[in-house]
């Protein structure tokens, strides 16, 4: 709250250099602040006295949005990106969606590595299934870290991998 808006008869104010300026009556930190043609913004109102700050407000927001900016601009926000597997697939093949997969870990994004099934391959899922996606890993291992290991759901397998730290 600034100024008109604050409605405590008596405040704890602090001047604009960060100097403690005492307990006084609101009206005469109000006339403090118009003097040094300034703002009075309350800081702590569950103070007692609350705390009021004479301030240029319009700076202080300007201020604080830039940096609030600047912190969200820096942010990375990991995106969990996908790559499908079949179990009858070629080891080229396997090399070059392992390369495709090192790009995405190297952009800082999760992988969720998913191996389809069909048919009888579903039965052959624990002796088949399960050392193709270890295999993959192997390929990656320098790169990424196993999130979460690889198991059945169904007609598929699924694992996902991080990039290292």
């Amino acid at each position: 709250m600034i100024n008109e808006q604050i409605t405590a008869k008596e405040v704890r104010l602090v001047g604009s250099n960060g100097e403690a300026l005492g307990i006084m009556s609101f009206s005469e930190a109000s006339r403090l602040a118009d003097e040094q043609e300034m703002d009075l913004v309350l800081i702590s109102p569950v103070a007692n006295p609350p705390v009021c700050k004479i301030m240029d407000y319009g700076k202080y927001r300007f201020d604080t949005l830039k940096r609030e900016k600047e912190a969200k601009k820096k942010q990375k926000v990991a995106e969990v990106k996908g790559m499908q597997l079949s179990m009858n697939i070629q080891d080229n093949d396997l090399n070059i969606k392992a390369k495709n997969v090192r790009k995405m870990l190297s952009d800082g994004d999760k992988v969720k590595v998913n191996l389809r099934m069909h048919g009888r391959q579903i039965a052959n899922a624990q002796s088949m299934g399960l050392p193709m996606m270890e295999k993959f890993y192997e390929l990656l291992s320098d790169v990424a870290d196993m999130t979460s290991k690889p198991e059945i759901n169904g007609r598929q397998i699924i694992m996902v991998l991080s990039p290292k730290k």
